[in-house]
């Protein structure tokens, strides 16, 4: 078991507090000493030069996803050249009418020093996705579409 903490910080840059007119910048600090600039989505005042949650959900989903990937191919002696995902996720209403990231799809194009066959390149994305901690953790569909 290991934990992971995350601080985040706003602080309000206004004299008025009302839901059009106050800033959504705020800060992500890391245990790493990384402090990155977060905001609302654009579609909710935020800012666009900021990571919105639905984007950082996106993007842990796939860092994890590629960093089991990556682990299984090294312990089947698999050398990766390089690892590329598009991911995307969708923010719609779900079941219940609530909106929430209803579903991200990984686009991993994965490039080995040697000819890996198509169907294990599947098994190890499966096999990736099995094991991936954020997978196993959210409630949306994740779907894989390997290049």
């Amino acid at each position: 078991m290991s934990e992971h903490a995350a601080t985040i910080e706003w602080v309000r840059n206004t004299d008025a507090f009302d839901y059009d007119h106050y800033s959504r910048k705020h800060s992500w600090g890391f245990d790493s000493g990384i402090v990155l600039t977060g905001s609302a989505a654009p579609d909710y005042l935020g800012d666009e030069d900021a990571v919105d949650p639905e984007e950082a959900f996106v993007a842990s989903l796939s860092s994890c996803h590629m960093l089991t990937f990556l682990a299984l191919a090294a312990r089947s002696r698999l050398p990766v050249k390089s690892y590329r995902d598009r991911a995307v996720g969708t923010l719609a209403k779900d079941d219940e009418g609530f909106m929430a990231m209803t579903e991200v799809v990984l686009r991993p194009e994965v490039e080995f020093d040697d000819e890996v066959p198509a169907d294990r390149i599947k098994q190890l994305h499966e096999k990736a996705h099995k094991y991936c901690f954020i997978a196993r953790s959210v409630r949306c569909k994740v779907r894989i579409d390997p290049a």
